[in-house]
């Protein structure tokens, strides 16, 4: 992005930097209800639709592969992060087909790969596009101007934010001043326990679709650890996220108006 001199400068007035955040606890309840909601639909569409036999299908050719399976996940997943496309369903799918570690490490290393592949694209091939793509965030100049002073915490904490998408991020952050090593290394360790939340989803559904197939082979000890994996990894994440979001605060003053309508100026090269 631009050097400070070529972005318009927020407003000393707050009121005018950000607009005034109504209704964000109703917001984020109803978020999580919603993501509640949707767990719970996958798991009973498990026990009344065949989506069981369409994903355990979907992933049968990669786990017959062996140890190439995880691999070619991670390279699917590199190209899915360059184009854009959201890899919510191969998160949940790595954990359906390889379990929780195995499924992280192959998302891990597809997710951050293909971050980096889209940052260097970004910033080496489709500069000027991404800038003019930065007008739809128009706050996105408080994070930059962040970013030259803290980028490698900048860039960690919102990987820990939901509040920013994760394919948008790795194309905004290419025209920012971060260093690709603190990029690089910021991106892996902020991905990391949102990874492990969806792989472990992805867990836990196979697990539901045993369940409710009668195919679990554990006892209510199993069971219940199950559930309880569940509310615990759901309850870190939301934890890990609110002081993220509190310390994204104290370095980007706007960050509750990120998503302002004010276009965002940016200088068409640096």
């Amino acid at each position: 992005m631009g050097n400070r001199s070529d972005l318009e400068e927020s407003p000393d007035d707050p009121d005018q930097c950000s607009e005034p955040v109504v209704g964000t606890r109703t917001g984020n309840k109803v978020k999580l209800i919603a993501f509640v909601a949707t767990l719970a639909g996958l798991s009973l569409s498990f026990k009344y639709l065949p989506l069981n036999e369409y994903l355990g299908s979907f992933f049968e050719s990669i786990q017959s592969l062996g140890m190439w399976g995880p691999v070619l996940l991670a390279v699917v997943y590199i190209a899915a992060t360059v184009l854009m496309v959201p890899g919510t369903i191969l998160t949940l799918g790595a954990g359906f087909a390889f379990g929780l570690v195995v499924g992280t490490l192959a998302v891990s290393v597809g997710s951050v790969l293909g971050a980096l592949l889209a940052f260097l694209v970004g910033r080496n091939l489709a500069r000027d596009f991404v800038q003019q793509q930065a007008n739809q965030y128009p706050r996105f100049a408080a994070v930059d101007r962040a970013v030259e002073q803290s980028g490698f915490k900048i860039v960690l904490l919102t990987r820990l934010s939901p509040a920013f998408p994760f394919n948008v991020l790795n194309y905004l952050f290419s025209i920012t001043k971060v260093r690709t090593r603190d990029y690089f290394f910021a991106s892996w360790i902020g991905m990391i326990p949102g990874t492990i939340m969806y792989v472990y989803f992805g867990t836990a559904i196979k697990n539901l679709a045993d369940l409710a197939a009668g195919r679990f082979e554990g006892g209510a000890g199993q069971k219940a650890m199950l559930v309880i994996g569940l509310i615990a990894t759901v309850a870190v994440t939301v934890y890990i996220t609110r002081l993220a979001k509190g310390a994204i605060r104290d370095y980007v003053p706007v960050y509750d108006g990120i998503a302002g309508r004010e276009p965002l100026k940016v200088a068409e090269k640096r």
